[in-house]
C-alpha cells in the first residue's frame, strides 16, 4: 500500500508561482492574498479564502475534506497566471 502523503511543515517558501495579487489587480491594500507558492520540497502552498463550511455539504461524491484540511478558493486569474510556472511533472 502506498505511503499516505503528509504536509511537511518544515518546508520553506521557494518561489511564487504566477504573479502577486497586486500585479493581477486583485487587491487594493497591502495584502498579498490570494497567492500560490512552491515550497522547497516541491509541494505547493495556496493562500485563499477558507470556504470549507460553505462547501462541505455540496462536495461531489468521493470528495471529502478530512480533519486538518481546509477547502480554499482562489481566483481563476491567480491559477491561470501560475500556469507557466507549474511543471508538467
Amino acid at each position: 500500500m502506498p505511503k499516505k502523503w503528509e504536509a511537511d511543515s518544515s518546508a520553506s517558501f521557494l518561489r511564487r508561482l504566477g504573479k502577486s495579487s497586486h500585479e493581477l489587480g486583485q487587491t487594493s491594500g497591502n495584502s498579498s492574498c490570494p497567492d500560490i507558492w512552491e515550497l522547497d520540497n516541491g509541494d505547493v502552498a495556496v493562500i485563499g479564502q477558507d470556504l470549507t463550511s460553505e462547501y462541505e455539504a455540496r462536495l461531489p461524491a468521493g470528495v471529502s475534506v478530512d480533519p486538518g484540511e481546509r477547502l480554499v478558493i482562489i481566483p481563476r486569474k491567480t491559477i491561470t497566471a501560475a500556469k507557466a510556472d507549474i511543471p508538467d511533472e
